[in-house]
Formats: structure tokens, C-alpha cells, sequence
């Protein structure tokens, strides 16, 4: 565990006590230059990284500090990718040395819950990358896993398919009324509650409020 200062919130450490117990490793920071001092560490100089598509890396930064690191950046952000480039992207991040994604909730039991697309950003979650880096603000926590199906459905699925330009109608109610819709953003479900290899996924929560 990696942690700034003594004054870890009490339902964070509950969090982190959980994920080491489903050996995955968890850290807490408290502001940006913490967490980009830990990532420093964490990521090797001439690694090979990929990333997943993530708000919450993206306001803090994490996708300009990859591309200014001495690393093999498989950058899927690249104006000039055609959607066979991007789908050659997703496949070389099996083969990545670090995978850095966000997540869209964490339970008090240590267990990540997701819901994507197509499955490019959790397929690499669950395996191929060596390590696994998740990014979450504290707003990303949650009771128990009813609660993270349901921030995630409710409401961080409906913003984020309006901020990619889908016409489901989450778009325009503000909820999910589980649509059968052809640009349905909801269709992978994963919750991950543990790994076979000790500390393979890194989960670092950002006292933030992070992210949908």
C-alpha cells in the first residue's frame, strides 16, 4: 500500500483492506502530483502501455504524461487511426506490459465493476496485460455491487453515451431503460472480485471526485 499521509479516510482503507485481501493491490493519494510520482514507479521506462478510454484519466492527465514518458504508447487517441488501427490498438494491449484504465465503481469488498461497449477496455483487464493500473476518484465507491450496477446504468452510462454522440434514449431521458437500441453502450457486465496472480491489478483511488 502506498499512502501520502496518515489521514486515510476510514471508508477507503475498508476498500483497500478488501482489494489485498482479493490480492489486488490498492493505494490512495491525495492529489496529482502524488499520483503521477506513484505512476513513476509503477511503470518501467520502455514499457509497452495501453489504455483504456476513461474520463477520469483523462482529467487528470494520465494520457499526456504516457505520451511524454520514455514508454511504447499504444495511443487508440490518435487523430489519424482508422477503425482498422484502432481495432489493431485494442489487440496489441494484450500484449502490453502496463494496461491503465479507469473503473466505473468500487465495492467496499474490493471488487471492480464495469460496463463497456465493446469490450476493449475490459477484455484487457481480465487478462494479457502483466499489470493493470485502475484509476478512481472516491466518488467511484460504493455499499455493495446493487449500488455500483446501479450508478453505473443510471447514471454514469447515460452521460457518458451522450458525450459519444449516441441517440439511445438514456441520452435524452438521463436514465437506462435497458434499450435494445443498435448503439447501446451497455453490454458488457464485469465484476471482477479477485486475480490469480497477487498485485497483477493495481487500484489506486484519487480523493477526487472523479469521472461519472
Amino acid at each position: 500500500m502506498y499512502f501520502n499521509n496518515e489521514n486515510v479516510p476510514e471508508h477507503v482503507m475498508e476498500v483497500i483492506d478488501h482489494l489485498n485481501k482479493n490480492k489486488m493491490a490498492g493505494y490512495y493519494v491525495n492529489d496529482q502530483r502524488l499520483l503521477i510520482s506513484l505512476l513513476d514507479e509503477l511503470i518501467k521506462d520502455g514499457e509497452t502501455v495501453g489504455c483504456g478510454d476513461s474520463v477520469t484519466l483523462d482529467q487528470l492527465g494520465i494520457f499526456d504524461y504516457l505520451r511524454i514518458r520514455k514508454l511504447n504508447f499504444l495511443d487508440k487517441f490518435q487523430p489519424s487511426l482508422t477503425a482498422k488501427d484502432k481495432r489493431e490498438v485494442h489487440l496489441q494491449n494484450f500484449r502490453a506490459d502496463t494496461f491503465v484504465t479507469g473503473v466505473n465503481a468500487i465495492t467496499k469488498k474490493g471488487e471492480l465493476f464495469n460496463i463497456d461497449g465493446n469490450g476493449s477496455r475490459v477484455a484487457p483487464m481480465l487478462y494479457g496485460p502483466g499489470q493493470v493500473i485502475a484509476i478512481a476518484g472516491v466518488n467511484k465507491i460504493t455499499e455493495n455491487l446493487d449500488e455500483a450496477i446501479k450508478r453505473t446504468r443510471q447514471i454514469a452510462a447515460p452521460i457518458d453515451a451522450k458525450r459519444l454522440g449516441k441517440s439511445t434514449p438514456c441520452t435524452h431521458l438521463g436514465r437506462c431503460i435497458d434499450c435494445s437500441h443498435k448503439e447501446r453502450i451497455c453490454n458488457d457486465f464485469v465484476l471482477i472480485t479477485g486475480q490469480f496472480i497477487k498485485d497483477r491489478i493495481k487500484v489506486i483511488i484519487v480523493d477526487q471526485s472523479l469521472g461519472y
